[in-house]
């Protein structure tokens, strides 16, 4: 048997999540049918994380056993050509027996866009949350510090995580500004974008903190409440969870 390792990528917008579901219609699903005109086999995928309904992937890592004895870099056409236009399959290799894509992934980063602009980018609108009303970017990134280091995330996920263990490690957390491209005037306010890089991320927790990053930047909380928020360790105590379309897994890192 061969490991097969793919990077993928797909717009989920039409999607029920990544994983597996009763009714059908997820990511999952349209890999492994595909995989299965490929080869001939069935397969189970597992994935380096589970997205939910709506949310995108740059570069989600699937790795799969399989007897098959095509080779590694033709499994990208060959699958592509089998995928929804808005699955991709971007890059593949084979890994040792031993990897697999979650328990073997050592950072993974996820990326959250704001779009700040008056009027909404037609061209943008399932990536981006629109929010047109002003943000403080300084008192939202005076909050992100605060999330960093090792932590019980309990008050940053949903009451249905089914996790044992709420401790997770924030390694890097940061916000990009960007200017308008689409506008007829120069210079004027586009989009923010958030970044959180961590050694996991529990159910909602990226868009729960968005959630409450974005009434920290309205005003309506002080920034150095994000402590204060973190140490309750009591999901009511944060902000509303951040709408899916914006939220998009960024990037997956394995020791190699």
């Amino acid at each position: 048997m061969r490991n097969i390792r793919i990077t993928v990528s797909y717009d989920g917008t039409s999607y029920s999540g990544f994983q597996t579901q009763p009714h059908g219609n997820t990511v999952q699903d349209y890999l492994e049918r595909a995989i299965r005109m490929l080869s001939g086999e069935t397969v189970k995928i597992t994935s380096s994380g589970r997205t939910d309904a709506g949310v995108h992937a740059r570069a989600q890592v699937i790795n799969f056993t399989t007897a098959s004895q095509i080779p590694a870099e033709r499994w990208c056409l060959a699958l592509n050509s089998r995928l929804p236009k808005d699955i991709v399959a971007l890059r593949a290799d084979e890994v040792p027996l031993s990897f697999h894509a979650r328990k073997s992934a050592k950072r993974k980063t996820y990326s959250y866009t704001i779009r700040t602009a008056r009027i909404p980018d037609t061209f943008q609108r399932r990536y981006q949350f629109h929010h047109p009303n002003p943000l403080d970017v300084d008192a939202m990134r005076g909050a992100l510090a605060a999330i960093l280091g090792t932590h019980d995330f309990s008050s940053f996920c949903s009451v249905k995580t089914v996790a044992e263990s709420r401790i997770r490690t924030i390694y890097d957390a940061w916000i990009v500004e960007e200017t308008d491209q689409m506008s007829v005037e120069p210079n004027q306010p586009g989009q923010l974008r958030f970044y959180f890089t961590g050694s996991g991320f529990l159910y909602n927790m990226v868009r729960i903190l968005v959630g409450t990053l974005i009434q920290i930047g309205e005003g309506k909380r002080p920034a150095e409440e994000m402590a204060a928020i973190l140490r309750g360790r009591n999901r009511a105590l944060a902000g509303p969870t951040a709408e899916a379309h914006g939220l998009m897994l960024w990037n997956v890192e394995y020791a190699e």
